[in-house]
């Protein structure tokens, strides 16, 4: 992985799985540049004070956030035109079936379940980097949605 000129953007609520993303990404030697918040209305802030040119090309959203959840960002995201290049992958613990439909019908790009393991992290972000222009284009793929580190 060399492409030093990404940006990607962390939303999650959980301070120990942010770290472990970054530490992620540190292993990979990527070289990606990666910023974090706390919640989504920290992201949102973020996004609407945030020069286009500067937006991140990939968000890692979490679901499950207190005071404004990932579906509600997602939604927010998807209704402004400033951010239509905004690659957004749902990163999440949950495997339930109407959370991945409702945000795929919502206009995320690809949906990320949180790896029970470190190197399985490793391998789902390494493929969701090297694959992220695949997400951009549509159409959009219900069977692609589901990214595995497999």
């Amino acid at each position: 992985m060399s492409d030093t000129s990404l940006k990607i953007l962390l939303a999650d609520d959980d301070e120990a799985d942010r770290l472990l993303f970054k530490d992620a990404f540190t292993e990979l030697k990527s070289g990606i540049t990666i910023a974090t918040v706390n919640d989504g209305i920290e992201l949102m802030d973020l996004l609407y004070q945030t020069e286009t040119e500067d937006l991140p090309q990939i968000l890692f959203l979490d679901i499950n956030m207190p005071q404004k959840t990932g579906i509600d960002c997602l939604k927010e995201i998807r209704a402004d035109h400033r951010f239509k290049d905004l690659t957004i992958a749902i990163y999440s613990t949950s495997s339930n079936e109407k959370d991945m439909e409702q945000t795929f019908i919502y206009g995320a790009n690809v949906y990320i379940h949180k790896p029970n393991s470190f190197e399985k992290l490793k391998k789902v972000l390494e493929k969701s980097i090297m694959n992220f222009k695949v997400y951009q284009e549509p159409p959009f793929n219900k069977e692609n949605f589901l990214l595995n580190a497999e």
